[in-house]
């Protein structure tokens, strides 16, 4: 197996992108990674995109976005596996280059969400849930992970503050990043006074819908060692799933996918959690950053939330995350947020963060995950 190398980057700012259509978004995001990587000429292309069939009514995105990228005949796919389809696209990307068949691959990640109402949104997005035993009795994914909010809290005594501080913190960090969308400060006090959404999650504790997309070029190390690209390799990589729905998990408190992806990433890697210098995790909701630092072997179950309150996991802190904001503040086109999350972890490895550079970072970690945790793509990279 080949080791594989991240030699480019693109993403632009994310929002409410109302003057332009998803093929567009994706391929300024894809054109900026290809000019990064210095590549015109790939191999193949992956797509990660959750719901473009209920969101904008355009399926077959494989030939449509590799047609508007002038990239046809290269093989395309569009991978789906719903909140993480980006980090699943990532991995196709990964297997690619490293069995061999190709030598570049550029994957994608794109979401179009705004162009629906708020009722059709929130739809399509519970279809990443169980339809039969959740959907049908009328549950979205907020009432979800605020059953897992108020178990924890009752099981851990994670409280109402520690919940809000995890938004204070990711806005905090967004604020230093101009691609957000929502790029400033809130207050704890703004998170427990706004609206609320399901008890006791309010909505700033809840990302936001968006558009956006964000593109990553990979190739074999030994092809980027020529490029004299600076070289951040993809040193690990796990994925596991979990039973999608709620009621047939042992605890609702534990991310079981998540630990199993991520023991699986440390052991390709070769690496453990105390190595990892920043990371960028799956902050659909305050409370699943909580449990996703807990299911990463980051702090101890039951801890996620004191570990907020103590700054470990706060930028200059002893375990950085969510540096570009998160979910959070840099926003949520479901099926790019695991491809912009290597975007930032790359960005920081190469030293390129800008005010939100970790000073002297050189392992990083992703995670993404789909639905309340039904599947999950956890990836190391390591700076050379």
């Amino acid at each position: 197996m080949r080791e594989v190398a991240v030699i480019g980057l693109g993403m632009t700012k994310w929002g409410e992108l109302w003057e332009k259509s998803l093929r567009t978004i994706f391929v300024e995001a894809a054109l900026l990674a290809l000019d990064d990587a210095g590549v015109e000429k790939i191999d193949s292309m992956y797509i990660g995109c959750m719901s473009s069939g209920l969101f904008i009514g355009q399926e077959h995105l494989a030939s449509l976005l590799a047609d508007y990228l002038s990239q046809v005949p290269t093989p395309s796919a569009r991978v789906e596996s719903a909140c993480a389809s980006g980090g699943l696209a990532l991995r196709m990307g990964f297997i690619d280059v490293a069995s061999g068949m190709s030598d570049v691959v550029l994957v994608g990640g794109v979401e179009k969400m705004t162009d629906v109402s708020g009722h059709e949104a929130t739809y399509a997005l519970g279809t990443a849930a169980d339809q039969e035993y959740e959907g049908f009795h009328g549950i979205t994914f907020p009432g979800l992970y605020a059953l897992i909010a108020r178990a924890h809290m009752e099981k851990y005594g994670t409280t109402r503050e520690q919940l809000a501080m995890v938004a204070v913190k990711n806005h905090h960090n967004g604020s230093k990043n101009p691609l957000a969308q929502f790029p400033y400060e809130i207050t704890v006090d703004s998170v427990l006074n706004s609206v609320m959404v399901a008890d006791p999650l309010r909505i700033l504790d809840c990302s936001p819908i968006t558009d956006g997309a964000a593109a990553v070029v990979l190739c074999p190390v030994e092809m980027a060692r020529k490029m004299k690209k600076p070289v951040v390799k993809i040193i690990g990589s796990g994925h596991a799933t979990d039973s999608i729905a709620l009621s047939s998990r042992k605890d609702i408190t534990w991310l079981e996918a998540t630990f199993q992806a991520a023991k699986k990433a440390y052991s390709m890697a070769n690496k453990e959690p105390k190595d990892m210098h920043v990371i960028e995790v799956h902050d659909c909701f305050t409370i699943a950053e909580i449990c996703v630092t807990e299911a990463l072997g980051l702090v101890e179950k039951g801890k996620g939330g004191e570990a907020v309150e103590l700054g470990v996991t706060s930028l200059g802190g002893k375990i950085p995350v969510n540096t570009s904001g998160g979910l959070k503040a840099k926003g949520h086109p479901v099926g790019a947020t695991g491809v912009a999350q290597v975007v930032e972890i790359v960005k920081q490895l190469r030293g390129e963060a800008g005010e939100r550079q970790v000073k002297g970072a050189r392992v990083g970690m992703t995670q993404n995950m789909g639905g309340s945790g039904g599947s999950t793509l956890v990836h190391i990279l390591e700076r050379e």
